[in-house]
């Protein structure tokens, strides 16, 4: 971390805003306020460098985080998941909700100095419908035309009534590029962000480093505390504890055999609440995966409570579906659905033409998630399934290539939850890599999306949803499991989000 000082003076406003923020309650993790802000201090963050910086074409949910410090999206996600004012300072639908009209905050610019309006929200859209790579285009058909009302007045028309797109518009889908930088070189944001975010990348060195400095027109900046963010892989597990001590991270995502460790350490250890949930991704076009007897026996085989004590030593809740308890979305009815059961896994694969049991390849994307996969291998051995292990191509995306059927995966959520039923579920979602779901789902779905969000039945409608797309597709959920946050005394008010992962408030000394 940077530690340049500024006179006292300059610092008043700023530790006035700190302790504003550690007061403000709910958010924060290290409620603690104790110290001196830095203003021109650096931020040094392990979590993932994205996959592209253009938020058009990156294909990882986690993604957003990294994201997030270039851009900002038209609206903000509460803690809690609800939708607050971001680049749009408020918006409205009409009457028969197939209309919805965002008002931009005014005199705002893109890093660049491009105007951020309405005709800046209209080329974004466009873009992200048109764009051959676009991985967010699904997400935006919905939308079937734009009309730029006047400088700062943008209307959508929807192709049917969609009180969703507030939401929608709180993560990638709705963050916003400078339309000068992707008219001059749209293939050249994948390593140069050009965003009005709180922040403005300053160097980047893809696989190792992104540093970025305060953006001071971000809209927000004065509740930015931070003089930048130097963004840089999560260290190796072995090591983590050792680059927190030695200073090379202030604050890293690290694994949860690590915590032991870096409690020892006299380290901080945030446990922190996401949306974030293993899963087996399923093709169901490919045998033996098209039969669900075979997919409920293998959900059957997994003892999922004992894949929390093992391999995340306690560190989250046995699931069966996308969303955490607690969350509007999450249905109770799905508890235990498919409750750990090797006599009835069995029973299901000879049901299912395979007495003599089953071979399966499950394919992992990296070493780090061998021990998992062992272990869920070791598990269903006992209802007959045999499980060889592989470890994807380097820098093959099995959400595009499509050609592991069977992949041990990690579903980061989304802003909006039928969003994240898009995703997972829908036939152009990535995450659903046989491209077809059921009429029933996506009736489903269209209903929940028609009901406003503050409407006494958003939520059963919303978690009918939810259960249609558990039971009829073969998405093979696990288990719940919060991100961990380690890090030292010198970083402060660190908050806690179920979604995008913000710096505002956050500080350090």
């Amino acid at each position: 971390m940077t530690s340049r000082r500024r006179p006292v003076r300059a610092l008043i406003p700023l530790l006035l805003l700190a302790l504003l923020a550690a007061c403000s309650g709910g958010a924060g993790g290290n409620s603690s306020s104790d110290g001196t802000p830095d203003p021109d201090g650096t931020l040094i963050w392990g979590w993932h460098l994205p996959t592209s910086w253009d938020p058009v074409a990156s294909t990882a949910g986690q993604d957003v985080h990294a994201l997030a410090l270039a851009y900002d999206a038209l609206v903000q996600q509460e803690n809690n998941g609800d939708a607050r004012p971001g680049l749009a300072e408020s918006w409205s639908y009409n009457d028969t909700g197939d209309q919805i009209t965002f008002t931009l905050r005014p005199d705002l610019t893109f890093s660049d100095g491009t105007p951020v309006d309405a005709e800046a929200v209209r080329a974004n859209i466009e873009r992200g419908q048109t764009q051959s790579n676009s991985t967010i285009a699904a997400q935006l058909a919905v939308i079937t035309g734009v009309t730029v009302v006047d400088e700062l007045n943008v209307t959508f028309q929807l192709d049917q009534p969609d009180y969703q797109i507030p939401l929608l518009m709180a993560g990638k889908t709705g963050m916003l590029v400078s339309p000068t930088a992707f008219a001059a070189d749209v293939d050249g944001l994948a390593i140069a962000p050009v965003g009005s975010g709180p922040f403005v990348l300053t160097e980047y060195v893809p696989d190792s480093r992104a540093v970025f400095e305060r953006n001071a027109e971000y809209w927000n900046a004065e509740n930015i505390l931070l003089g930048g963010v130097e963004l840089k892989p999560p260290p190796d597990p072995t090591v983590a504890v050792a680059g927190l001590t030695s200073g090379q991270f202030d604050i890293a995502v690290v694994p949860p055999a690590q915590v032991a460790a870096a409690e020892a350490a006299q380290l901080t250890v945030e446990e922190q609440r996401v949306f974030t949930v293993r899963t087996l991704d399923v093709n169901n076009t490919v045998a033996p995966y098209d039969n669900p007897l075979v997919l409920q026996a293998l959900s059957h085989a997994i003892d999922r409570q004992a894949l929390v004590d093992v391999a995340y030593f306690g560190h989250g809740e046995p699931n069966w579906q996308p969303f955490p308890e607690g969350y509007l979305a999450y249905d109770e009815s799905l508890d235990d659905l498919y409750a750990y059961d090797p006599d009835t896994a069995a029973d299901l694969l000879t049901e299912a033409g395979h007495p003599d049991g089953i071979d399966l390849t499950l394919t992992i994307g990296s070493a780090a998630d061998q021990a998992l996969a062992e272990q869920i291998q070791a598990q269903v051995a006992e209802a007959g399934i045999t499980i060889t292990i592989e470890v994807a191509t380097p820098g093959v995306s099995n959400y595009i290539s499509r050609q592991y059927p069977l992949y041990l995966d990690s579903f980061s959520g989304r802003e909006s939850p039928l969003q994240a039923l898009e995703v997972l579920f829908g036939p152009e979602g990535l995450m659903n890599l046989g491209r077809n779901s059921p009429p029933e789902l996506d009736a489903a779905i269209d209903a929940a999306r028609q009901v406003p969000l503050d409407d006494p039945a958003y939520a059963e409608t919303l978690q009918t949803a939810v259960h249609t797309a558990v039971t009829t597709m073969p998405n093979t959920f696990l288990f719940t499991w919060p991100r961990l946050y380690v890090h030292g005394d010198n970083v402060h008010d660190w908050q806690h989000q179920i979604g995008t992962v913000r710096f505002e408030g956050v500080w350090v000394e």
